[in-house]
């Protein structure tokens, strides 16, 4: 379901217009139903458009259109062409959402410099590729720049080594670079969800047994931390509808918070650590979920 403009169609230049990365699926895919529902012309972005299908079905049972185009946050040209591409087909962009990322676990131990090297490439580097290109354009409409953290981005977490450390990079960036935008009229916001019922499995990409068994002297904490997390995810995992709606604040909020949690549990959860001045409170919580 696309509504690149065609020569015989001229776009609204007035339409606010927002550039969604991530959207196959989980977070993206409903951000990017809940934006065109709101009215705006939405460019939802996938590293592979051949894995668009639950977006286009989500977007025609919502009776909206989106515009779907490639975009790899890793890839430098790739991102730049899509930018471009937008400002030549809408002459505006208003808004971004940064939400591509990659899921993983590991410990530092059991996998290599270069494991960790990516998962920062995806989760850290892609933001400032996808941020960077925005940014005049952003500028140039007082736009907003959001970008979908975890709470994983405040709070460290067993085996998440990796992954919270390029959250973390991207929460300590944002919050660096959010004065300095305001300047130029831009407002900067993180998103940090929980858990939210996208697969936890399958987006991390692990046989769980094999993982475990590869483990060796972290065997028994891993399938602690294996068997609780997934155990979250089934029973107490946020919609991702409900996870957009925190995005749908950030883009529409007359003037956004910086730090927007997506739910009550992931407020608690991020509290800990925000009231947590000597670490304490956290590492009681995070050694209990490995003993």
């Amino acid at each position: 379901m696309s509504t690149h403009p065609t020569a015989a169609t001229t776009p609204d230049e007035s339409l606010r217009t927002v550039l969604i990365t991530g959207t196959s699926s989980g977070i993206g895919l409903a951000a990017a139903v809940a934006a065109a529902r709101a009215g705006w012309r939405t460019v939802a972005t996938l590293r592979d458009t051949g894995r668009a299908d639950a977006l286009r079905k989500a977007a025609a049972e919502a009776g909206v259109e989106v515009d779907i185009r490639q975009l790899d946050v890793v890839d430098e040209d790739s991102v730049a062409a899509a930018v471009a591409g937008i400002i030549a087909d809408y002459g505006r962009l208003d808004a971004v959402v940064n939400n591509a990322g990659a899921g993983h676990v590991g410990t530092l131990e059991l996998e290599s410099v270069a494991d960790v090297r990516e998962v920062m490439e995806v989760n850290f580097f892609g933001v400032l590729n996808v941020s960077k290109a925005a940014l005049p354009h952003l500028r140039a409409t007082g736009g907003r720049l959001i970008t979908v953290t975890s709470v994983g981005g405040v709070v460290g977490q067993p085996f998440n080594e990796a992954y919270c450390a390029a959250k973390f990079a991207v929460e300590g960036y944002m919050e660096s670079l959010a004065p300095v935008a305001a300047t130029v009229g831009v407002a900067v916001s993180v998103v940090e969800p929980g858990a939210v019922a996208t697969e936890f499995v399958n987006n991390i990409g692990i046989d769980i047994d094999a993982t475990v068994a590869a483990a060796g002297p972290y065997a028994d904490a891993m399938r602690h931390y294996i068997d609780r997390t997934v155990g979250q995810f089934l029973n107490g995992a946020q919609t991702p509808a409900g996870a957009a709606e925190a995005v749908m604040e950030a883009l529409t909020a007359e003037t956004p918070a910086f730090r927007i949690q997506t739910s009550d549990w992931a407020r608690g959860f991020t509290g800990t650590k925000l009231v947590d001045q000597d670490g304490s409170a956290v590492l009681g919580m995070t050694n209990a979920w490995v003993a």
